[in-house]
């Protein structure tokens, strides 16, 4: 016999109804967001910024997202380049990052971007972001992350960027580069991972060893010395071949090796700094190494200053299905919406 009365059925109908209403606007929504759960990020925020045209941060980002939710208790939010004219993610449309204003709820940016034009209201959450002086984590071409143009309030942090004190914009300023040239030989040489001397007991390298990290995207070129505090901890070895076990290229191309990932601090506001982690690898195919998986997951925790949390291997397995796409201009796959990448597992 059912003893809830007429009203009590009638609420639970209409809260039933709400319920599925919240979760059909969540799954229309231009980003995708993994919750977290036990772990050492538990109630820590991750926002993810992908949108780049050539080495997929839109598959490198949500699997990251993954790993960092399922198995370290993050929340974490993975925002895309959005083609306004039928929602999919098309990292051609450089003008477009829908739901940056996450960053108002983050605890560390991870940003993947590269030449991105945004309009003043969306750039305005990255510069808010970094005023708080909050950490920040820089993939590959996320030293030339932004190309803003003359009309925008923000242009000083565009890549290009002469002004006084904001030379080489965002990329020189706060992640400690901005884009230089190709040192490697792009698309034929590969990138090995080696341990700079005397860093060996880094968190972030922890269960890591030489050759570990590796890529098939080319080490980019970097000014030396790096700014500031700016700490090298892996030197990209270049090889002959984009395979794991190529040999190493003789001559002046590993003689000095470049470095691949480095930490520094930024502060763009008196009495706000953070940590920085920096790295030119970080390319879907690149994030198909175990090694390169565990400096980047490695790293979010000691942003977080919670490198006491780091084991002595972190668990970087591939959450669900991982097939990276390899890296070229206009590559990414067509007309995926970001609800497709929620729904996978």
């Amino acid at each position: 016999m059912n003893s809830l009365s007429p009203i009590s059925r009638l609420l639970g109908v209409v809260f039933l109804f709400l319920s599925l209403a919240s979760l059909a606007s969540a799954a229309d929504h231009p980003w995708v967001v993994y919750e977290g759960g036990d772990g050492p990020g538990k109630g820590k925020h991750v926002v993810l910024v992908s949108g780049d045209e050539e080495y997929r941060s839109e598959e490198t980002l949500p699997q990251l997202a993954k790993i960092l939710s399922k198995r370290y208790g993050f929340r974490c939010t993975v925002l895309f380049a959005i083609d306004p004219k039928d929602d999919t993610i098309n990292p051609g449309v450089t003008s477009n990052i829908p739901g940056l204003g996450a960053l108002t709820s983050a605890d560390l940016m991870v940003i993947f971007t590269r030449f991105r034009n945004l309009p003043d209201e969306q750039m305005k959450y990255v510069i808010d972001y970094l005023e708080s002086g909050k950490p920040v984590i820089g993939l590959r071409t996320a030293t030339h992350a932004f190309n803003l143009d003359g009309k925008s309030a923000y242009a000083r942090w565009t890549w290009t960027s002469k002004e006084k004190g904001y030379e080489g914009g965002f990329g020189k300023q706060v992640l400690g580069e901005t884009w230089v040239n190709h040192h490697g030989h792009h698309g034929v040489e590969g990138t090995r991972g080696l341990i700079a001397k005397g860093e060996e007991k880094h968190p972030i390298l922890r269960g890591i060893k030489d050759g570990d990290i590796f890529g098939t995207t080319d080490v980019y070129t970097v000014n030396l010395p790096l700014p500031g505090d700016s700490k090298p901890l892996v030197l990209g070895q270049v090889v002959e071949s984009l395979k794991f076990d190529a040999k190493p290229v003789e001559g002046k191309k590993n003689d000095p090796m470049m470095p691949v990932a480095w930490t520094k601090t930024y502060s763009i506001k008196e009495g706000k700094t953070g940590r920085v982690f920096t790295t030119t690898m970080g390319a879907s195919q690149d994030f198909a190494y175990e090694g390169t998986r565990r400096m980047l997951v490695n790293a979010c925790l000691w942003a977080l200053g919670l490198e006491d949390k780091i084991p002595e291997k972190t668990d970087v397995e591939v959450v669900g299905k991982f097939e990276p796409t390899p890296f070229r201009g206009g590559g990414h796959k067509k007309g995926v919406k970001p609800s497709a990448l929620a729904e996978e597992k």
